[in-house]
Parts: structure tokens; C-alpha cells; sequence
């Protein structure tokens, strides 16, 4: 078995980090990305800005559709259309969101995504359609 780190070797994300949201777990078809709640997210009424949410929405449907485990190479894709249900609040003090691919073919994808807290609270559901860049439509990526 490899020692190859699929989540360390991809590069980085720049608003992802902005909002310190992280890609935690990764696999074949899913990704997991995690967020604090931090002031720095939160809207006038105190709760996490729906924004903070649909952007971490938006990094696991995207990761969950691109996982490639070959040193050097990586997959990437675009967004064409995510659609998000706000459904509660958070109460805890983490923002997690879960994606799973649901189907597709060579250049497009679609994903589900959950959104809970750390406690279990369900925030958000969503669905998404994702387009891979020229280059991923390869199952073997591009170049890193």
C-alpha cells in the first residue's frame, strides 16, 4: 500500500481557505469538507452566513466527483449548477459538509451533499452538476 496522501498532495484552495474550510476525507465518489464556525463567517443575526455554507457545499460536491490517487496528477472541475435547501441552524461549533457523486459520464457529474453541525443538526441539503475541465475528462487527471 502507498503512502500517497491524495488530500495533502492537491493544491491549495484559496477561498477554502478564507473561510478555513478543510477537505478531510476523500475517497472514490465522496468527500467530506469541515469548517469552524469562527465570527469571521457569521451574518448580522449571528448565525454562519448561508454563503460560508453553500461555499463548503460547493468544495465537497466539487472534490467528490474529482478523487484521484496518482502522484502528480489531479482532477478538476467546474461548477454549472448547485442548488441548496437551508434547513436549520447550526448549533454546534463545526459546519460539515458530506458529497457524494450520484452519477455521470466522461464530462459531466452530480453530486448530493448534507451540511450538519458536529452535533448531528442537519443546516443544509443540496444538489449540484459539475463539469470536469478539458484535461480531467481523462479518468487519469492531468499534470498536478
Amino acid at each position: 500500500m502507498s503512502d500517497y496522501d491524495p488530500i495533502a498532495a492537491e493544491p491549495r484552495n484559496p477561498m477554502m481557505e478564507t473561510i478555513q474550510a478543510r477537505l478531510t476525507q476523500w475517497s472514490e465518489g465522496f468527500a467530506r469538507v469541515e469548517m469552524p464556525m469562527n465570527p469571521s463567517i457569521m451574518n448580522r443575526q449571528g448565525i454562519v452566513h448561508g454563503g460560508a455554507i453553500v461555499t463548503v457545499m460547493d468544495g465537497a460536491a466539487g472534490f467528490c466527483g474529482c478523487y484521484l490517487a496518482i502522484p502528480g496528477r489531479i482532477r478538476k472541475a467546474m461548477t454549472l449548477s448547485l442548488t441548496t435547501n437551508f434547513i436549520g441552524v447550526a448549533k454546534g461549533e463545526w459546519i460539515i459538509a458530506e458529497a457524494r457523486q450520484t452519477g455521470g459520464g466522461r464530462s459531466i457529474f452530480f453530486a448530493d451533499i448534507v451540511v450538519k453541525d458536529e452535533t448531528g443538526h442537519l443546516i443544509a441539503t443540496g444538489t449540484g452538476t459539475f463539469k470536469y475541465r478539458s484535461a480531467s475528462q481523462n479518468p487519469e487527471g492531468e499534470p498536478a
